[in-house]
């Protein structure tokens, strides 16, 4: 019980870690870096600093107000949960809004501005992703839609988001539309890394004559269990087929385990988007056995 009671505590404090880091560095990013340079962000925070550069009304109130409804719709799909994490992630990340408008700009380059910009924002959004909140109502629509359309979230954002970027055009100039249009794409593939984690998994596939041997070797390498299969070749006959995953990072002694066992093993390399079980890295018995206190 004490201990199901902590891990609830060290979720909500990661949460909680994740979604206010997060708030900081997207609004350090808006206000230091986009803001000044007159680069837009897309969805409801992009048509929140369109109108604050047209009238007085502050950025930070723009975004909070015009991201209620979006919440509320959200908080009824999605429930109570939703609404804690994302209502805290959205009411910090004005006010820091209007915390940030009062500080000089980081820097007067447009490109500097994009992606430094575009990098800290993509952090920022990522880390509240991780913890379960969001900054901006765009996506909560646009789930909403994919569910009863054949279209997909991210091609729904992204036409919301050409929108925004073609009034931006037609407003600030188009070269402030096109740095925008880079941003985003800065911005995205930082939300993917960030949210997913640095260590990217990816899948491994072997065909090897010594299954046996070659996964145990991964095991006492890397600690990374491998799945056996049975398989026949056309021409080569009766083959092992190893199937395992690691991390990008530990993909280069992969290829050097499999190169020092069988150099004509063939062998498939694949990112994985998304792991649901078990993937824990574990010592393999000898080394755990090493590094028990004596």
């Amino acid at each position: 019980m004490n201990n199901t009671k902590f891990s609830t505590f060290r979720q909500f404090l990661a949460s909680f870690l994740f979604l206010t880091a997060g708030a900081v560095l997207a609004a350090f990013a808006l206000e230091e870096f986009l803001v000044p340079a007159t680069i837009l962000d897309g969805g409801i925070v992009g048509v929140s600093m369109i109108i604050s550069q047209l009238t007085p009304i502050a950025l930070g109130v723009l975004t909070f107000v015009l991201n209620i409804p979006f919440l509320i719709i959200g908080t009824k799909n999605m429930g109570l949960r939703f609404l804690v994490s994302a209502g805290y992630s959205m009411a910090l990340f004005s006010v820091l809004l209007s915390v940030f408008a009062g500080l000089k700009p980081a820097t007067s380059e447009p490109l500097l501005a994009v992606v430094f910009g575009g990098v800290l924002l993509g952090a920022g959004i990522g880390l509240v992703l991780r913890g379960g909140g969001c900054l901006d109502g765009t996506e909560t629509v646009a789930l909403l839609i994919s569910r009863k359309t054949n279209f997909s979230v991210g091609q729904i954002v992204f036409s919301i988001n050409i929108i925004t970027y073609a009034a931006a055009g037609l407003l600030f100039g188009w070269d402030r539309a096109l740095y925008s249009l880079l941003t985003y794409f800065i911005t995205f593939k930082d939300i993917d890394m960030v949210e997913n984690g640095m260590e990217e998994a990816k899948s491994v596939m072997i065909i090897t004559q010594d299954g046996t041997a070659m996964a145990d070797t991964i095991f006492q390498q890397l600690g990374r269990t491998c799945t056996i299969l049975e398989g026949t070749g056309l021409i080569s006959g009766n083959k092992a087929v190893l199937y395992c995953v690691i991390t990008r990072l530990e993909l280069p002694a992969m290829r050097r385990i499999i190169h020092n066992a069988d150099q004509s093993a063939f062998v498939t390399v694949s990112d994985v988007s998304e792991i649901i079980g078990n993937h824990i890295k574990q010592l393999p018995p000898q080394a755990d056995a090493d590094n028990k206190p004596t």
